[in-house]
Protein backbone atom coordinates (compact mmCIF):
# COMPACT_ATOMS: atom_id res chain seq x y z
CA UNK A 1 0.00 0.00 0.00
CA UNK A 2 1.69 3.33 -1.40
CA UNK A 3 2.02 5.35 2.11
CA UNK A 4 -0.65 7.63 3.09
CA UNK A 5 -2.72 6.24 0.27
CA UNK A 6 -5.72 4.12 -0.49
CA UNK A 7 -5.42 0.39 -0.57
CA UNK A 8 -4.66 -1.42 -4.02
CA UNK A 9 -7.32 -3.44 -4.85
CA UNK A 10 -6.83 -6.25 -6.74
CA UNK A 11 -9.38 -6.92 -9.56
CA UNK A 12 -9.22 -8.06 -12.88
CA UNK A 13 -9.70 -4.87 -14.24
CA UNK A 14 -6.82 -3.79 -12.58
CA UNK A 15 -4.70 -4.96 -15.63
CA UNK A 16 -6.29 -2.78 -17.89
CA UNK A 17 -3.61 -0.40 -19.48
CA UNK A 18 -3.94 3.04 -20.46
CA UNK A 19 -0.46 4.68 -22.54
CA UNK A 20 0.30 8.09 -21.09
CA UNK A 21 2.10 9.33 -24.49
CA UNK A 22 4.60 11.93 -21.92
CA UNK A 23 6.11 14.91 -23.01
CA UNK A 24 9.60 15.49 -23.39
CA UNK A 25 9.29 19.04 -22.05
CA UNK A 26 7.11 20.63 -19.82
CA UNK A 27 4.78 22.11 -21.79
CA UNK A 28 1.75 24.17 -21.60
CA UNK A 29 -1.95 24.66 -22.59
CA UNK A 30 -4.73 26.72 -21.23
CA UNK A 31 -8.29 26.68 -21.25
CA UNK A 32 -10.53 29.65 -20.31
CA UNK A 33 -14.19 29.71 -20.37
CA UNK A 34 -15.96 32.49 -21.29
CA UNK A 35 -19.60 33.26 -20.79
CA UNK A 36 -21.67 35.74 -22.92
CA UNK A 37 -23.65 38.38 -21.04
CA UNK A 38 -26.30 40.96 -22.88
CA UNK A 39 -24.50 44.44 -23.19
CA UNK A 40 -27.98 46.52 -21.64
CA UNK A 41 -28.98 43.67 -19.32
CA UNK A 42 -25.81 42.16 -17.36
CA UNK A 43 -27.73 38.86 -18.10
CA UNK A 44 -26.55 36.10 -19.68
CA UNK A 45 -27.65 35.03 -23.17
CA UNK A 46 -27.39 31.92 -24.90
CA UNK A 47 -26.05 33.22 -28.33
CA UNK A 48 -22.60 30.61 -28.34
CA UNK A 49 -23.94 28.93 -31.12
CA UNK A 50 -23.96 31.42 -33.49
CA UNK A 51 -20.80 32.89 -32.29
CA UNK A 52 -19.02 29.75 -33.00
CA UNK A 53 -20.62 29.32 -36.39
CA UNK A 54 -19.50 32.82 -37.46
CA UNK A 55 -15.71 32.34 -36.50
CA UNK A 56 -16.12 28.65 -38.68
CA UNK A 57 -13.22 26.09 -38.20
CA UNK A 58 -11.43 28.10 -35.54
CA UNK A 59 -9.50 24.91 -33.35
CA UNK A 60 -9.03 27.28 -30.38
CA UNK A 61 -12.46 28.07 -29.60
CA UNK A 62 -14.94 25.32 -28.38
CA UNK A 63 -18.44 24.76 -27.28
CA UNK A 64 -19.68 24.38 -24.18
CA UNK A 65 -22.30 22.52 -22.06
CA UNK A 66 -24.88 25.36 -22.02
CA UNK A 67 -25.36 27.99 -24.86
CA UNK A 68 -24.06 30.66 -22.71
CA UNK A 69 -20.74 29.67 -23.05
CA UNK A 70 -17.58 29.50 -25.19
CA UNK A 71 -14.11 28.32 -24.31
CA UNK A 72 -10.68 29.87 -25.48
CA UNK A 73 -7.79 27.33 -25.86
CA UNK A 74 -4.00 27.58 -26.45
CA UNK A 75 -2.14 25.11 -28.48
CA UNK A 76 1.24 24.03 -27.50
CA UNK A 77 3.06 26.56 -25.24
CA UNK A 78 6.33 26.60 -23.99
CA UNK A 79 5.84 28.84 -21.54
CA UNK A 80 3.20 31.72 -20.15
CA UNK A 81 3.93 34.37 -22.01
CA UNK A 82 3.79 32.35 -25.42
CA UNK A 83 0.08 30.44 -23.84
CA UNK A 84 -0.74 34.16 -23.21
CA UNK A 85 -0.03 35.75 -26.52
CA UNK A 86 -1.95 32.55 -27.89
CA UNK A 87 -4.86 33.38 -25.76
CA UNK A 88 -5.21 37.19 -26.76
CA UNK A 89 -4.42 36.40 -30.62
CA UNK A 90 -8.15 34.38 -30.59
CA UNK A 91 -9.63 36.49 -28.02
CA UNK A 92 -9.62 39.79 -29.89
CA UNK A 93 -12.18 38.02 -33.29
CA UNK A 94 -13.85 36.31 -30.87
CA UNK A 95 -14.40 39.76 -28.93
CA UNK A 96 -14.94 41.63 -32.26
CA UNK A 97 -18.32 39.42 -32.93
CA UNK A 98 -19.41 39.09 -30.24
CA UNK A 99 -20.03 42.99 -29.28
CA UNK A 100 -21.32 42.93 -32.84
CA UNK A 101 -24.18 40.85 -31.61
CA UNK A 102 -25.15 43.10 -28.49
CA UNK A 103 -23.10 40.99 -26.18
CA UNK A 104 -19.67 40.93 -24.05
CA UNK A 105 -17.39 38.43 -22.41
CA UNK A 106 -17.66 37.79 -19.35
CA UNK A 107 -15.53 35.38 -17.06
CA UNK A 108 -16.05 34.49 -13.23
CA UNK A 109 -16.52 31.22 -11.48
CA UNK A 110 -20.50 32.31 -11.27
CA UNK A 111 -22.58 34.99 -12.81
CA UNK A 112 -23.90 37.07 -9.97
CA UNK A 113 -27.37 36.84 -10.70
CA UNK A 114 -28.51 34.82 -13.87
CA UNK A 115 -30.73 31.63 -12.97
CA UNK A 116 -29.89 28.44 -14.15
CA UNK A 117 -33.12 27.74 -15.39
CA UNK A 118 -33.21 29.89 -18.47
CA UNK A 119 -30.05 28.60 -19.79
CA UNK A 120 -29.81 25.85 -22.44
CA UNK A 121 -28.19 22.86 -23.12
CA UNK A 122 -25.40 22.68 -25.81
CA UNK A 123 -27.00 20.52 -28.51
CA UNK A 124 -24.83 16.95 -28.29
CA UNK A 125 -24.87 13.55 -26.84
CA UNK A 126 -22.58 13.50 -24.02
CA UNK A 127 -24.52 16.44 -22.44
CA UNK A 128 -27.75 15.29 -22.63
CA UNK A 129 -26.49 12.16 -21.34
CA UNK A 130 -24.91 14.03 -18.50
CA UNK A 131 -28.03 15.82 -17.06
CA UNK A 132 -30.04 12.65 -17.77
CA UNK A 133 -28.16 10.98 -15.19
CA UNK A 134 -27.52 13.94 -12.73
CA UNK A 135 -30.51 15.89 -13.02
CA UNK A 136 -30.78 18.77 -10.80
CA UNK A 137 -27.37 19.15 -10.11
CA UNK A 138 -26.08 18.57 -13.49
CA UNK A 139 -28.15 21.45 -14.69
CA UNK A 140 -27.07 23.81 -11.41
CA UNK A 141 -23.68 23.88 -13.33
CA UNK A 142 -24.14 27.51 -13.84
CA UNK A 143 -20.14 27.81 -13.33
CA UNK A 144 -16.56 28.50 -15.18
CA UNK A 145 -13.13 27.87 -14.19
CA UNK A 146 -9.84 27.77 -16.26
CA UNK A 147 -7.85 24.66 -16.97
CA UNK A 148 -4.30 24.60 -17.11
CA UNK A 149 -2.46 21.74 -18.53
CA UNK A 150 1.59 21.02 -18.19
CA UNK A 151 3.32 18.22 -19.95
CA UNK A 152 4.87 15.37 -17.60
CA UNK A 153 7.54 12.94 -19.37
CA UNK A 154 6.06 9.61 -18.12
CA UNK A 155 3.44 7.96 -16.32
CA UNK A 156 5.49 6.43 -13.37
CA UNK A 157 5.61 10.67 -12.09
CA UNK A 158 2.02 11.58 -13.02
CA UNK A 159 0.15 10.16 -9.63
CA UNK A 160 2.75 11.09 -7.28
CA UNK A 161 2.94 14.63 -8.72
CA UNK A 162 -1.04 14.99 -8.40
CA UNK A 163 -1.00 13.83 -5.05
CA UNK A 164 1.47 16.29 -4.16
CA UNK A 165 0.66 19.06 -6.22
CA UNK A 166 -3.03 18.78 -3.60
CA UNK A 167 -0.66 20.23 -0.86
CA UNK A 168 -0.91 23.49 -2.72
CA UNK A 169 -4.49 23.34 -3.55
CA UNK A 170 -5.54 25.74 -1.27
CA UNK A 171 -3.06 28.33 -2.28
CA UNK A 172 -4.41 27.89 -6.02
CA UNK A 173 -8.25 28.21 -5.04
CA UNK A 174 -7.97 31.22 -3.07
CA UNK A 175 -5.93 33.29 -5.14
CA UNK A 176 -8.84 32.19 -8.31
CA UNK A 177 -11.76 32.17 -5.94
CA UNK A 178 -14.10 34.87 -8.00
CA UNK A 179 -17.89 33.11 -7.61
CA UNK A 180 -19.10 34.56 -4.09
CA UNK A 181 -22.56 35.10 -5.14
CA UNK A 182 -25.27 32.60 -6.78
CA UNK A 183 -28.66 33.36 -7.99
CA UNK A 184 -28.90 37.13 -6.63
CA UNK A 185 -27.38 36.16 -3.58
CA UNK A 186 -23.77 36.53 -1.37
CA UNK A 187 -23.11 32.64 -0.42
CA UNK A 188 -20.76 33.85 2.09
CA UNK A 189 -17.96 31.68 0.21
CA UNK A 190 -15.59 32.97 -1.82
CA UNK A 191 -15.65 30.05 -4.46
CA UNK A 192 -18.95 28.96 -4.77
CA UNK A 193 -18.52 26.90 -7.78
CA UNK A 194 -15.86 24.40 -6.53
CA UNK A 195 -18.52 23.56 -3.75
CA UNK A 196 -21.06 23.49 -6.55
CA UNK A 197 -18.55 21.05 -9.14
CA UNK A 198 -17.78 18.41 -6.42
CA UNK A 199 -21.72 17.35 -6.55
CA UNK A 200 -21.30 15.69 -9.96
CA UNK A 201 -20.37 12.28 -9.33
CA UNK A 202 -16.98 11.64 -10.86
CA UNK A 203 -16.06 15.89 -9.98
CA UNK A 204 -13.93 17.26 -7.13
CA UNK A 205 -10.53 15.73 -5.55
CA UNK A 206 -8.34 13.42 -6.70
CA UNK A 207 -7.76 10.23 -4.87
CA UNK A 208 -4.60 9.40 -3.25
CA UNK A 209 -3.07 7.07 -5.65
CA UNK A 210 0.94 6.89 -5.98
CA UNK A 211 1.27 4.55 -9.17
CA UNK A 212 -0.24 4.65 -12.42
CA UNK A 213 -1.27 1.28 -12.20
CA UNK A 214 -3.73 1.92 -9.22
CA UNK A 215 -5.19 4.67 -11.65
CA UNK A 216 -5.21 2.04 -14.44
CA UNK A 217 -7.47 0.11 -11.77
CA UNK A 218 -9.47 2.55 -11.01
CA UNK A 219 -10.91 3.53 -14.70
CA UNK A 220 -11.18 0.14 -15.68
CA UNK A 221 -13.81 0.22 -12.25
CA UNK A 222 -15.21 2.96 -13.20
CA UNK A 223 -15.60 1.27 -16.65
CA UNK A 224 -16.60 -2.12 -15.84
CA UNK A 225 -19.81 -0.19 -13.23
CA UNK A 226 -21.00 2.02 -15.83
CA UNK A 227 -19.84 5.11 -14.10
CA UNK A 228 -17.92 6.08 -17.01
CA UNK A 229 -17.79 5.37 -20.78
CA UNK A 230 -14.64 7.67 -21.12
CA UNK A 231 -11.64 8.82 -19.47
CA UNK A 232 -12.67 12.46 -20.09
CA UNK A 233 -15.83 11.62 -17.86
CA UNK A 234 -13.35 11.52 -15.05
CA UNK A 235 -13.90 15.93 -13.71
CA UNK A 236 -11.31 15.87 -10.88
CA UNK A 237 -9.77 19.10 -9.55
CA UNK A 238 -6.37 17.58 -10.78
CA UNK A 239 -6.40 15.03 -13.13
CA UNK A 240 -4.46 13.04 -15.87
CA UNK A 241 -4.76 13.73 -19.46
CA UNK A 242 -3.02 10.64 -21.39
CA UNK A 243 -3.89 11.24 -24.74
CA UNK A 244 -1.79 14.50 -24.28
CA UNK A 245 1.08 13.63 -21.77
CA UNK A 246 -0.01 16.04 -19.37
CA UNK A 247 -1.55 16.96 -15.71
CA UNK A 248 -4.31 19.06 -15.59
CA UNK A 249 -4.73 21.41 -13.14
CA UNK A 250 -8.40 22.25 -12.93
CA UNK A 251 -9.04 23.90 -9.50
CA UNK A 252 -9.29 27.64 -10.79
CA UNK A 253 -12.42 29.51 -10.69
CA UNK A 254 -13.01 32.04 -13.71
CA UNK A 255 -10.50 34.64 -14.46
CA UNK A 256 -11.43 38.31 -15.48
CA UNK A 257 -8.69 39.12 -16.88
CA UNK A 258 -4.85 38.02 -18.64
CA UNK A 259 -2.77 39.34 -16.43
CA UNK A 260 -4.43 37.39 -13.08
CA UNK A 261 -4.29 34.79 -15.52
CA UNK A 262 -0.61 34.51 -16.60
CA UNK A 263 0.34 34.58 -12.62
CA UNK A 264 -1.87 31.49 -11.91
CA UNK A 265 -0.72 29.96 -15.13
CA UNK A 266 3.04 30.76 -14.20
CA UNK A 267 2.54 29.21 -10.34
CA UNK A 268 0.76 25.95 -12.09
CA UNK A 269 3.62 25.58 -14.13
CA UNK A 270 6.40 25.80 -11.68
CA UNK A 271 4.64 23.68 -9.01
CA UNK A 272 4.41 20.63 -11.23
CA UNK A 273 8.11 21.63 -12.84
CA UNK A 274 9.67 22.01 -9.36
CA UNK A 275 7.92 18.51 -8.14
CA UNK A 276 9.00 16.65 -11.48
CA UNK A 277 12.76 17.87 -11.22
CA UNK A 278 12.50 16.61 -7.30
CA UNK A 279 10.95 13.12 -8.47
CA UNK A 280 14.35 13.34 -10.95
CA UNK A 281 16.60 14.27 -7.76
CA UNK A 282 15.16 11.19 -5.70
CA UNK A 283 13.40 12.70 -3.66
CA UNK A 284 10.20 10.98 -2.21
CA UNK A 285 7.24 13.86 -2.69
CA UNK A 286 5.90 15.24 0.43
CA UNK A 287 1.62 13.99 0.37
CA UNK A 288 -0.76 14.73 3.69
CA UNK A 289 -3.66 12.41 4.43
CA UNK A 290 -6.92 13.34 1.95
CA UNK A 291 -9.03 14.45 5.03
CA UNK A 292 -6.36 17.65 5.08
CA UNK A 293 -7.01 18.41 1.33
CA UNK A 294 -10.63 18.11 1.99
CA UNK A 295 -10.22 20.15 5.05
CA UNK A 296 -8.17 22.76 2.76
CA UNK A 297 -10.48 22.74 -0.11
CA UNK A 298 -13.33 23.54 2.00
CA UNK A 299 -10.89 26.61 3.65
CA UNK A 300 -9.87 28.03 0.64
CA UNK A 301 -13.43 27.83 -0.86
CA UNK A 302 -14.85 29.47 2.68
CA UNK A 303 -12.68 31.89 2.99
CA UNK A 304 -10.28 32.98 0.19
CA UNK A 305 -7.34 34.40 0.78
CA UNK A 306 -8.15 34.96 5.09
CA UNK A 307 -8.04 30.65 5.07
CA UNK A 308 -5.80 28.93 7.86
CA UNK A 309 -4.35 25.96 6.17
CA UNK A 310 -2.77 22.68 6.77
CA UNK A 311 0.50 22.67 5.71
CA UNK A 312 1.78 19.38 6.37
CA UNK A 313 1.09 15.49 7.95
CA UNK A 314 1.52 17.22 10.73
CA UNK A 315 -1.34 19.46 11.25
CA UNK A 316 0.46 22.52 10.88
CA UNK A 317 -1.18 25.50 9.64
CA UNK A 318 -0.64 29.20 8.62
CA UNK A 319 -2.47 31.93 6.87
CA UNK A 320 -2.45 31.11 3.38
CA UNK A 321 -0.82 34.24 2.17
CA UNK A 322 2.03 34.08 4.24
CA UNK A 323 3.12 30.65 3.14
CA UNK A 324 2.53 31.82 -0.48
CA UNK A 325 5.24 34.72 0.46
CA UNK A 326 7.49 31.80 0.84
CA UNK A 327 6.48 29.60 -1.53
CA UNK A 328 7.16 32.15 -4.25
CA UNK A 329 10.26 32.91 -3.26
CA UNK A 330 11.32 29.26 -3.37
CA UNK A 331 10.08 29.40 -6.62
CA UNK A 332 11.99 32.17 -8.39
CA UNK A 333 15.00 29.54 -9.39
CA UNK A 334 12.10 27.17 -11.31
CA UNK A 335 10.59 30.43 -12.97
CA UNK A 336 13.79 31.60 -14.63
CA UNK A 337 14.26 28.76 -15.67
CA UNK A 338 10.72 28.40 -16.94
CA UNK A 339 11.53 32.36 -18.41
CA UNK A 340 8.04 33.25 -16.11
CA UNK A 341 9.52 35.28 -13.72
CA UNK A 342 7.47 38.53 -14.26
CA UNK A 343 4.32 36.40 -14.53
CA UNK A 344 5.26 34.87 -11.27
CA UNK A 345 5.94 37.74 -8.83
CA UNK A 346 2.24 39.07 -10.08
CA UNK A 347 1.20 36.50 -8.26
CA UNK A 348 1.50 38.58 -5.14
CA UNK A 349 -0.35 41.38 -6.27
CA UNK A 350 -3.30 39.13 -6.15
CA UNK A 351 -3.54 39.08 -2.14
CA UNK A 352 -2.12 42.74 -2.14
CA UNK A 353 -4.21 44.16 -4.26
CA UNK A 354 -7.56 41.77 -3.71
CA UNK A 355 -8.80 38.93 -5.56
CA UNK A 356 -11.56 39.04 -7.37
CA UNK A 357 -14.34 37.71 -4.99
CA UNK A 358 -13.15 40.61 -2.69
CA UNK A 359 -13.33 42.86 -5.53
CA UNK A 360 -16.91 41.97 -6.64
CA UNK A 361 -18.44 42.47 -2.85
CA UNK A 362 -16.70 45.70 -3.00
CA UNK A 363 -18.19 46.80 -6.20
CA UNK A 364 -21.63 45.43 -4.95
CA UNK A 365 -21.30 47.42 -1.28
CA UNK A 366 -20.58 50.83 -3.00
CA UNK A 367 -23.30 50.21 -5.60
CA UNK A 368 -26.08 49.74 -2.92
CA UNK A 369 -26.17 45.81 -3.93
CA UNK A 370 -26.93 46.22 -7.84
CA UNK A 371 -24.98 43.02 -9.30
CA UNK A 372 -25.32 44.27 -12.48
CA UNK A 373 -22.14 46.69 -11.52
CA UNK A 374 -20.32 43.69 -10.65
CA UNK A 375 -21.12 42.02 -13.96
CA UNK A 376 -19.91 45.60 -15.61
CA UNK A 377 -16.71 45.48 -13.56
CA UNK A 378 -15.94 41.88 -14.16
CA UNK A 379 -16.51 42.86 -18.18
CA UNK A 380 -13.93 46.01 -18.38
CA UNK A 381 -11.19 43.92 -16.71
CA UNK A 382 -10.80 41.69 -20.06
CA UNK A 383 -8.02 44.07 -21.83
CA UNK A 384 -7.12 42.39 -24.85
Amino acid sequence: MPERGWPVVSSPAASSRIDFVGSPRPTLGVEWEFALVDAQTRDLSNEAASVIAELGENPHVHKELLRNTVEIVTGICENTGQAMDDLASTLRPVREIVRERGMELFCAGTHPFAKWSAQKLTDAPRYAELIKRTQWWGRQMLIWGVHVHVGVSSAHKVMPIITSLLNHYPHLLALSASSPFWDGEDTGYASNRSMMFQQLPTAGLPFHFQEWREFEGFVADQKKTGIIDHMNEIRWDIRPSPHLGTVEVRIFDGVSNLRELSALVALTHCLIVDLDRRLDAGETLPVMPPWHVQENKWRAARYGLDAIIILDADSNERLVTEDLDDLLERLVPVAKSLSCVDELARVADIYRNGASYQRQRRVAEEHDGDLRTVVDALVSELVV
